[in-house]
């Protein structure tokens, strides 16, 4: 189905919602980007529903209507900004924001109002992509491994895509062969609560913060002790795991903040390199995309585990690495409404293909 779709997503960093609009049909795909930060109350009441609260529903339900507001104005700023009318957009692919996974319970929970959009944006929503999945019996995620494989795979070279948003997850596109993936492990996630919790900052800027500390071995080999790291593929995982709560329960107390800070990129860096040296051998390009991929530190560290392969942005494909999620939800919107699949089973680990999304008509 051709036309201009819409990608909106917001990640498990809860920095904001990047929008894209796309041409599907064209190359390059992508026409337009913005990101746009949560404002802060927002993103509070977003954190706060990755735990068990008090009146957990009201608070879900507002948070999903507020959000969706939140979409609805990027929705706005987006087309005004690329001179795009609304009438011109096949659909919006909305993600929604995940505040709990639990695929083994068979549930997932990514907040929006997909009515309240599609009614104060004028336009088709798509959205809950994950759980038709789930229902199938598998992950819900990584989902972004299919389109990795539409628009980055080549003929003859082997290649790996990394997502590290919130969370990371590894895209292998073999050449003649099924594409695979899975998450790999936590992305910005740690280090970004551990900024915000010492600096009172969202991010760390390039890894300027981590670059001034010094990797903690011990701490490290804590922390890649989580059993999550030993699962074979498929696999997923959340905040439910990876949080500052289970990090605080590692640590001594005599750590320097800063240190602990160049842990946490460590050991995001070490769970990519040892996922890609176990499931990835062959791959021997490998192109980070993501909000992660703009961390400097984090990208030489990388660049110094995975001697012998080349390492590189998703830029150099044709799609900036901060557009590359939201382009992924735009891409499985339509095809939804071509009634194609939009999962990988060898990736989620579900009983087929599947048919993915609610759709709600503008």
């Amino acid at each position: 189905m051709p036309g201009l779709f819409i990608g909106l997503m917001s990640g498990t960093s809860m920095d904001g919602i990047d929008a894209v609009l796309a041409d599907l049909a064209a190359v390059p795909l992508l026409r337009h980007h913005i990101h746009q930060p949560f404002p802060p109350q927002l993103r509070e009441t977003l954190l706060s529903l990755n735990e068990p609260g008090t009146d957990e529903l009201h608070r879900a339900a507002m948070a999903a209507n507020a959000l969706s507001l939140c979409y609805a104005a990027a929705v706005r700023t987006l087309l005004a900004q690329s001179g795009t009318d609304a009438a011109n957009i096949a659909a919006i692919g909305c993600h929604g924001q995940t505040v709990r996974h639990n695929p083994r319970e068979g549930y997932t929970t990514q907040l929006v109002n997909g009515a309240l959009l599609a009614e104060l944006s004028g336009i088709r929503v798509v959205c809950d992509f994950r759980s038709r999945d789930i229902a199938a019996g598998g992950e819900g995620a990584p989902l972004v491994p299919a389109f990795h494989q539409a628009v980055f795979a080549h003929p003859d070279q082997s290649r790996a895509i990394v997502n590290i948003g919130g969370i990371a997850n590894i895209t292998h596109l073999p050449p003649g062969r099924p594409a695979t993936g899975f998450d790999c492990g936590p992305g910005n996630v740690l280090m970004d609560g551990w900024i915000a919790d010492h600096r009172n900052l969202p991010y760390d800027a390039g890894g300027a913060w981590a670059a001034q500390g010094n990797p903690l071995p011990e701490l490290l080999q804590r922390l890649l002790g989580n059993g999550f790291f030993d699962q074979p593929p498929p696999k997923s995982t959340g905040r439910e795991l990876f949080n500052l709560q289970a990090l605080r329960q590692l640590l001594t107390g005599d750590e320097r903040p800063v240190d602990v800070q160049a842990t946490l990129c460590e050991l995001t860096a070490t769970a990519i390199a040892r996922a890609l040296d176990s499931h990835c051998s062959d791959a021997d390009e490998v192109y980070l995309c993501g909000g992660g991929a703009r961390n400097t530190r984090l990208f030489r560290r990388l660049a110094a585990m995975l001697t012998g392969r080349r390492l590189g942005l998703t830029d150099e494909l044709g799609i900036p690495a901060e557009s590359v999620e939201a382009a992924a939800f735009a891409w499985l919107a339509q095809r939804t409404l071509a009634a194609e699949p939009g999962n990988l089973p060898k990736v989620t680990g579900a009983r087929g293909a599947r048919v993915l999304g609610a759709i709600y008509l503008a």
